[in-house]
């Protein structure tokens, strides 16, 4: 039996952070939308620094999202930045593009790096490839199924992380599209460009696919499509535990504080007992009945990719 995994979710404020500890997460990502993408709230070092305090007296852990593309203009504010997250005391930094790695090791900052590709860390040798540069953790693609994550444990030299449950990104964009297309048609916002936000509510419909709503938005990161239906893996995480994925992320984005926390719930009382005891480990189906009373009725619960055939 391996370590047992962390469950990890994002956090939009302390708030947050303190009811999804209380529910039974013992990881947080957190960070500034300035830096970090697709975060349900954004928090300035300064509240990086309480979160972590928060977290820490729990004995959970913070790390910090810096996975956004890297521009000229953010590229001279890095250092600075990574500089400040290492003094607030973070557990370690995600990041996608090597430019924060390259400032990392050239400021000497003793910070854990979290590899998060989003698409392209389908392989062992990708992963131990940012392993051999200095991560410590590779986010494994959503796009793997079952087979592909299991049998790449033993194959790995760093730690991984695989989202169980939520709604997951499935196009992005640096442009304005939502914005641009009001525009075309002769649309003006009343109040401002924050009207496409994530509170908003919008939503994209295909012509062949009417019942299906894909969520979208637009921030200082761009546009923003989100799956329509959400992953849930709590059936089969034992699977997952046995092979020895070191941590799994619960998405939280668009979802309100009720819904994460009962799932966090469900996901705790899974993981616990199956480390009380693996060979006689039962899923109780009760577990996923409290997360089905919450579920959005227009979001279906899925595996996801995890039991389909890959084809490249």
């Amino acid at each position: 039996m391996g370590n047992k995994p962390e469950l990890l979710v994002p956090a939009g404020s302390l708030a947050e952070l303190e009811g999804y500890l209380e529910a039974g997460a013992n990881a947080a990502l957190i960070g500034e939308e300035k830096y970090g993408m697709r975060l349900p709230g954004s928090m300035a070092v300064d509240e990086i620094a309480e979160a972590v305090k928060l977290a820490h007296a729990r004995s959970a852990k913070i790390y910090a999202s810096v996975t956004n593309i890297i521009s000229n203009e953010l590229l001279a504010e890095l250092p600075l930045y990574l500089q400040r997250l290492e003094q607030a005391g973070v557990d370690g930094i995600q990041f996608g593009d090597p430019a924060v790695l390259q400032a990392v090791r050239s400021m000497g900052l003793n910070l854990k790096l979290h590899w998060n590709a989003e698409m392209t860390s389908t392989n062992y040798a990708t992963a131990n490839y940012w392993g051999s540069k200095g991560a410590s953790r590779v986010v494994l693609a959503r796009e793997l199924n079952m087979d592909e994550i299991t049998e790449m444990q033993p194959r790995l030299k760093l730690d991984s992380e695989v989202q169980v449950h939520g709604m997951t990104n499935i196009y992005h964009s640096k442009r304005r599209l939502v914005d641009s297309y009001l525009k075309h048609q002769g649309r003006t916002l009343e109040h401002g460009k924050d009207e496409l936000g994530k509170e908003r509510g919008l939503f994209l419909v295909e012509a062949e696919r009417p019942g299906e709503k894909f969520p979208i938005f637009e921030d200082t990161n761009g546009t923003h499509i989100m799956s329509s239906d959400d992953i849930c893996i709590l059936e089969d995480l034992h699977h997952l535990m046995a092979a020895g994925v070191n941590s799994f992320k619960i998405e939280t984005l668009l979802k309100d504080v009720n819904y994460n926390t009962t799932v966090i719930k469900a996901y705790r009382k899974a993981v616990d007992s199956y480390f009380s005891n693996p060979d006689d480990y039962e899923f109780n189906e009760d577990w996923l009945d409290a997360i089905r009373e919450v579920q959005d009725p227009e979001r279906e619960l899925s595996f996801g990719f995890f039991y389909k055939e890959q084809v490249y």
